[in-house]
């Protein structure tokens, strides 16, 4: 079992993770290297793809020799497979560690089975330390590692009973400003943006992360529209600064499959109560991120409309992540109970 040691210091390796780049097509995975009397020997953390991993960035700390007999407290378990460079395993042998902790399993069919080899080759490997946290750190490539397609997160603004606009259709603004731009920067840390073709037709979205003052947001989300209906050629999603991505809607998870071969890792979803219900009638949504305005509407204009949901017993709990004001708001993040 991991000492409350390798237990601190493997929070110190997600530390070091927190370094690499949040949006890479590799996971963020941080290393230290401890030796036998307790001592730091080494600290790495993956930079990027094509860069060394991080228990090789963290071995190329310390002196020749010095790692043997030591131990690596990595977040993931080290890969076993040759891509751009070579396996984290076979360094960590050549160097002549003694013991791998690690957080994660690593769920790639072609990288797995670290923990396995080393174990096999005489190595002490004890894997799962910290393993929740790591998840929960590593959670977007960890939801496209497990399930092939990206991680899938729903937005909503409401008042408090639950409504997202007037009983005469009106909704700006139910939130204040300080929601919208806190949005807007969610928005631009997701690789794709979407609505139904409902929304495109009755709003005219942009769809664009844009800063309190209406300029673009450096990191922009590919546009997706779900739906059949045809798009209009004036249509403010037109002039996005990123081609239009559209998806028939007909099967989400044959859609959100096709995304993932598009390169999109993570899917932001602001459609309208037709669409996120649609979403999560089917179970492929991820996390949730809630805006709560103190304000009471009423009438029939809800955030989601049929969810599957027949009864009490068959509610669909969640767990709440994270409560953060933002201006007179109260943002939720939310995950589905049991992930």
């Amino acid at each position: 079992m991991a000492s409350q040691r390798e237990q601190q210091l493997m929070r110190r390796a997600l530390e070091l993770a927190a370094n690499g780049p949040a949006r890479g097509v590799n996971p963020r995975v941080g290393c230290v290297i401890v030796s036998p009397d307790g001592t730091i020997i080494g600290e790495g953390w993956h930079r990027g793809a094509g860069t060394p991993h991080a228990e090789v960035a963290a071995l190329s700390q310390t002196a020749p020799d010095a790692a043997r007999g030591a131990t690596a407290i990595v977040t993931l378990e080290p890969c076993n497979h040759t891509g751009r460079t070579g396996p984290c395993v076979d360094a960590l042998l050549d160097a002549g560690i003694a013991r791998v902790v690690y957080a994660s399993t690593d769920p790639g069919g072609d990288s797995s089975g670290g923990g396995t080899r080393l174990r096999e080759s005489g190595v002490d490997v004890e894997g799962g330390v910290l393993e929740s946290e790591v998840d929960a750190f590593l959670g977007t490539w960890m939801t496209t590692a497990r399930l092939a397609r990206p991680h899938v997160t729903v937005k909503w603004a409401s008042s408090l009973d639950g409504r997202t606009a007037a009983a005469d259709g009106t909704s700006q603004w139910i939130t204040g400003a300080e929601s919208r731009a806190d949005a807007h920067l969610l928005r631009s840390q997701h690789d794709a943006i979407a609505v139904g073709t409902g929304t495109v037709l009755t709003d005219d979205p942009s769809l664009t992360a844009r800063d309190s003052a209406g300029a673009l947001l450096a990191e922009q989300p590919v546009p997706v529209v779900f739906g059949t209906r045809a798009i209009p050629g004036g249509a403010r999603l037109r002039q996005h600064p990123l081609p239009l991505i559209q998806v028939d809607g007909r099967d989400l998870a044959a859609d959100l499959r096709l995304l993932r071969e598009r390169g999109i890792r993570s899917l932001f979803i602001e459609g309208g109560p037709t669409l996120v219900s649609a979403f999560v009638r089917a179970g492929l949504v991820d996390s949730y991120v809630v805006y709560l305005a103190p304000a009471l509407l009423g009438g029939d204009r809800v955030a989601l409309t049929d969810i599957g949901v027949a009864s009490i017993d068959e509610a669909r709990r969640l767990t709440i992540t994270d409560i953060t004001l933002t201006g007179d708001d109260a943002r939720l993040t939310l995950s589905p109970k049991g992930r």
